[in-house]
């Protein structure tokens, strides 16, 4: 009995913190959806982002203490800015090691990217300037992207598993991944695994 109350009470707890961390999402159109799948519009966005090296989880970590700080106040206003959801990580190949910051991947000299999507109330120009030079500001062109959803914890080899099977349905739509995979992740670290939503995505292009 008591194990079935504190299991009750961490649902309810990870739901509304889930909630209460994330109200936010980009806007986009949905061109297709056939679950777990889906094709979607973007249109430009701006973006809080940095560069870091590491493995998965340990860059992730980094990266978001780093966002954080931006959006908590560490910026040139002391402003607050609302947190949204997804955090979105993804390979950096061409970046080097430099301005180090937030997300994945190990002892290599490229690294990895982490943003929070910023609200659509802000532009460039009215967003406080980080005080962390780590911290970069940036514009995100229109983008189409195939997104396969999907819930737990994510390791290498789910990323992995998940990108095949994303590529296979965009093979089978006649249409043309680009780019790296992108990780998005929807939840707070506290979330039980079960109730996370994740996602890879993959720019893709040509007709629907």
């Amino acid at each position: 009995m008591i194990q079935k109350l504190l299991l009750c009470t961490l649902l309810l707890l990870s739901t509304l913190t889930g909630i209460a961390m994330a109200t936010e999402e980009p806007s986009y159109r949905s061109i297709l959806q056939q679950t777990p799948f889906e094709i979607r519009e973007y249109p430009a966005l701006i973006a809080a982002e940095v560069t870091v090296s590491g493995e998965r989880s340990d860059a992730v970590s980094a990266g978001f203490r780093l966002l954080a700080g931006y959006i908590f106040g560490g910026n040139t206003r002391k402003q607050s800015i609302a947190m949204t959801a997804p955090v979105i990580q993804n390979e950096s190949p061409n970046e080097k090691i430099a301005m180090t910051a937030p997300v994945m991947q190990s002892p290599d000299p490229s690294g990895w990217v982490i943003r929070f999507i910023m609200p659509a109330s802000y532009t460039l120009d009215t967003l406080p300037t980080p005080n962390d030079p780590k911290v970069r500001l940036v514009s995100l062109p229109p983008k189409r992207l195939a997104v396969v959803r999907f819930s737990g914890l994510v390791d290498d080899n789910d990323v992995e598993q998940q990108t095949n099977v994303l590529r296979a349905f965009i093979a089978q739509q006649k249409l043309t991944a680009v780019g790296t995979p992108s990780l998005a992740r929807y939840d707070p670290p506290w979330t039980l695994w079960f109730l996370r939503r994740n996602e890879v995505m993959l720019e893709v292009t040509g007709t629907q």
